[in-house]
């Protein structure tokens, strides 16, 4: 019997902090989670290489990054799309 695989594709929200390289931008992630013993909201940052593909990005947008297969050594998500315009 074949083991059935779960095909859900992460997606986060994050802001685009960087757009030095050419076919690449860095997003970061802010997550906030509940202390396992003193329930104190802890902040959590982490930035993710992604493939901007067609999209122009700016810093300071606010976009939405799906999960892909590895696109090179550090990128495995790409830009899904535009949630906030940054340059406003």
């Amino acid at each position: 019997m074949k083991k059935q695989t779960n095909n859900i594709k992460k997606t986060l929200d994050g802001v685009i902090v960087s757009v030095k390289m050419k076919k690449t931008a860095v997003v970061r992630i802010t997550r906030k989670f509940p202390h396992p013993l003193y329930k104190k909201l802890i902040k959590r940052d982490g930035n993710f290489n992604v493939d901007v593909g067609t999209f122009t990005p700016i810093v300071g947008d606010r976009v939405k990054i799906v999960e892909t297969k590895p696109i090179s050594k550090t990128k495995h998500f790409k830009i899904a799309e535009v949630i906030k315009d940054g340059s406003a």
